[in-house]
């Protein structure tokens, strides 16, 4: 690889991805040289090698868990920005670990043990390594609740609770300094990605960032992958004519970011010292409605169908959690794009693709077979 102007060099794992390619769009505008490394993970490139991927990146195709592939790709670089992850809510609990957990450590020891010029490693964390978010209770302030047990879900109490008084609480902005534990297998393995890289980078004196992306959705999301979120999910209802299904009762909140929005955060964090040694939570700040998005894609389709709610709910999914977002916005960062016009980009995107109807319906099949998308009992009112 040679040197460019500015002499910044980055590897981007998981760089065919819906964040590694716009990062590398981005990385790419602003005069950086850019090695992707992506295996091309079946689940989302049903199609092999997407179009989108930037000509004047190089490109290397093969897998974090391979130590050979994994030196080749290091050669040359001095930023690393690791986006590679297998996700969603797949069975495989060896894989997760594998890619993810084994992955990152092999990495960073081949870093270490051919004591590479490496001038810097930004690693993509996630809100998943959260349990709950923050609320408040009127007697004893800023709690960190524990997971919803199953038995009030079954009573149709969706609510978070105080864990000292049991009361109700309100939701707040979950700082970084909530505790941690991740509760399912994907976010255990992005507690072990962002754990090791800050250990490491304080052990060898490389600066290390572990970025906490809420959710995060736009131009490029696989429809392949079942994780693909809210968004495309309520997509595909509306336009077989069926309403969007909400799960609970519809007011539980999430923090959406806009991709180009993450890939912004992820350059201030190569450019800046202000966040090195840290994890950072990267979202809009405002947690908004299941049923308001609902609402907003209803509109920019032109679709008005009542979304339904029929007490069905997923265990172990979090009530309300929207990301602190002082840190990283002490650094410099601003989200630019609101949630209407990434669904309208988003939305945009898919028509310059195909038929939106189509695009979506093949969704729906798929989330089906996944069996992501299912009838709970119904519970007697």
């Amino acid at each position: 690889m040679h040197n460019s102007a500015n002499g910044k060099r980055a590897l981007v794992t998981g760089g065919a991805g819906l964040i590694g390619s716009h990062l590398t769009d981005l990385l790419v505008r602003e005069g950086w040289q850019v090695r992707i490394l992506d295996n091309l993970e079946r689940n989302t490139h049903k199609r092999g090698k997407p179009g989108w991927l930037n000509e004047r990146a190089e490109f290397a195709e093969g897998d974090v868990r391979d130590r050979g592939v994994m030196e080749a790709a290091l050669d040359g670089i001095d930023t690393v920005f690791h986006q590679a992850a297998y996700g969603g809510y797949m069975p495989e609990i060896a894989k997760y670990v594998q890619v993810n957990s084994f992955g990152t450590a092999q990495m960073l020891e081949v870093i270490r043990e051919k004591n590479l010029p490496i001038k810097k490693v930004i690693v993509a964390s996630s809100q998943a390594v959260y349990s709950e978010g923050a609320g408040e209770c009127a007697r004893h302030g800023l709690v960190f609740p524990a997971v919803r047990p199953i038995e009030q879900l079954r009573r149709g109490d969706w609510s978070v609770h105080c864990p000292f008084c049991d009361q109700g609480t309100r939701s707040v902005p979950t700082p970084e300094n909530a505790p941690v534990g991740g509760e399912t297998v994907y976010g255990l393995t992005k507690v072990d990605q962002e754990k090791l890289v800050l250990l490491w980078g304080k052990q060898v004196g490389i600066p290390t960032v572990a970025l906490r992306y809420s959710c995060t959705y736009g131009p490029r999301q696989s429809i392949f992958n079942p994780y693909t979120g809210v968004i495309a999910i309520f997509c595909t209802r509306l336009l077989n004519d069926l309403p969007p299904v909400l799960y609970e009762d519809g007011e539980q909140t999430r923090d959406f970011s806009f991709v180009e929005d993450i890939a912004r955060a992820n350059l201030l964090a190569a450019t800046t010292g202000a966040l090195d040694g840290l994890p950072v939570n990267v979202g809009s700040g405002k947690g908004v409605p299941i049923r308001q998005i609902a609402a907003q894609i209803s509109g920019a389709l032109g679709i008005q169908i009542e979304p339904e709610t029929n007490g069905e709910f997923r265990p172990g999914e979090m009530r309300h959690l929207t990301s602190g977002t002082e840190r990283i916005r002490a650094a410099g960062y601003t989200p630019q794009v609101d949630l209407a016009e990434g669904i309208r980009r988003y939305l945009d995107w898919i028509r310059s693709q195909s038929d939106v109807r189509d695009y979506f319906s093949e969704a729906a099949d798929i989330l089906r077979k996944k069996g992501i998308v299912h009838r709970a009992v119904k519970q007697p009112s």
